[in-house]
């Protein structure tokens, strides 16, 4: 424990101080997200701040390598995805590339982590163990895919990300801590959330600084790697993510439903996830990530707990703890068109 605390510490600090620099950075060339009609801020903001994230967590991944905590084909699956995912997001920041390209490379990207990392676990479901076989390495390649983008999807205001990315594996770190008794994947959890953290000193409401998709999109996707990883592990991890993840998977997923039935150009900016119309209807963006915290911390994280703990059945404590998400998603119409009247 004094160890993951001593790598917290000083992954924090590093992160609060790059991501400081890449602010600067950002302001000197005017590297800044200017607000539209689909933004959800009014302020000019400086944009490119996840960089410091991801440098962050891949000179952890050495360090956690070095100290063989780490194994040699766990390394390969995080560090080339990662590099590539962030990569074709900071590509896409400075120089827009079309959609059906950074699907490809996003494909690719899921397809070296699957293999790297061994294939899909077999999952638990009322306990019965099904080994899904290739169709499972299928799944866990599209849902890695879907991750990512998710994350694109639902960095719309200040703060959220870095929220669900700190919340989502502390508690997940935590419990490969002291459940499953596994310090490699608890201290690559720790380092996950002390990245994020320190980012978080500068993208909490008001933010300083955003993220940009070479942030977001890793961040996404190496949450479905933490998943993939963990699971592998300890099967009922499996349900512990989709319950921790809960708040952007429901409101994302909602939102691609109701646009698809539709008929919307899905790869085109919006502004009908849950949470933007939320931050329209209170103007805050300070509340609504707030909201998301607690929603986390009081709701997810005591089913997460009663996942980990065998108390409930993974599946059953998915469904529960989504019911209120699923409310929430229809109360603040999420994926309907926006109108002048909910503004």
């Amino acid at each position: 424990m004094v160890k993951l605390i001593i790598l917290a510490s000083v992954v924090f600090l590093f992160a609060t101080l790059l991501t400081e620099i890449m602010r600067r950075y950002a302001l000197a060339k005017e590297i800044v997200d200017i607000p539209n009609e689909r933004s959800s801020h009014s302020v000019p903001t400086p944009r490119g701040g996840g960089v410091a994230i991801v440098a962050t967590f891949l000179l952890g991944l050495v360090f956690l390598w070095n100290a063989s905590l780490l194994n040699n084909n766990h390394f390969t699956a995080f560090l080339g995805a990662g590099l590539w995912v962030a990569l074709i997001g900071f590509m896409d920041d400075h120089a827009h590339i079309a959609a059906r390209w950074r699907l490809l490379a996003h494909f690719i990207a899921a397809i070296w982590l699957v293999t790297w990392l061994g294939g899909a676990p077999s999952v638990v479901v009322l306990g019965a163990d099904f080994d899904l076989g290739w169709v499972g390495h299928l799944l866990s390649i599209v849902i890695l895919v879907w991750l990512l983008n998710l994350y694109n999807f639902m960095d719309g205001i200040d703060g959220i990300a870095g929220i669900e990315a700190l919340t989502s594996t502390l508690v997940v770190g935590l419990l490969m801590m002291l459940i499953v008794d596994h310090e490699g994947a608890a201290s690559l959890h720790i380092l996950m959330s002390a990245a994020a953290a320190g980012f978080l000193v500068w993208n909490f409401p008001p933010a300083k600084i955003f993220m940009g998709d070479a942030g977001s999109g890793f961040l996404g996707f190496m949450l479905g790697a933490l998943a993939l990883y963990s699971t592998n592990i300890a099967p009922q991890m499996l349900w512990v993510w989709c319950i921790v993840l809960g708040v952007f998977i429901v409101d994302a997923t909602y939102t691609l439903f109701r646009r698809l039935l539709r008929g919307d150009k899905i790869y085109e900016a919006h502004r009908s996830h849950a949470y933007q119309y939320a931050t329209r209807k209170y103007g805050s963006h300070m509340l609504v990530t707030l909201s998301v915290l607690a929603i986390n911390l009081l709701w997810l994280t005591p089913w997460s707990l009663a996942v980990a703990f065998g108390v409930v059945d993974g599946i059953i404590a998915v469904v529960f703890s989504y019911i209120p998400l699923i409310w929430l998603a229809w109360y603040f119409h999420a994926g309907e068109l926006e109108r002048v009247d909910s503004e």
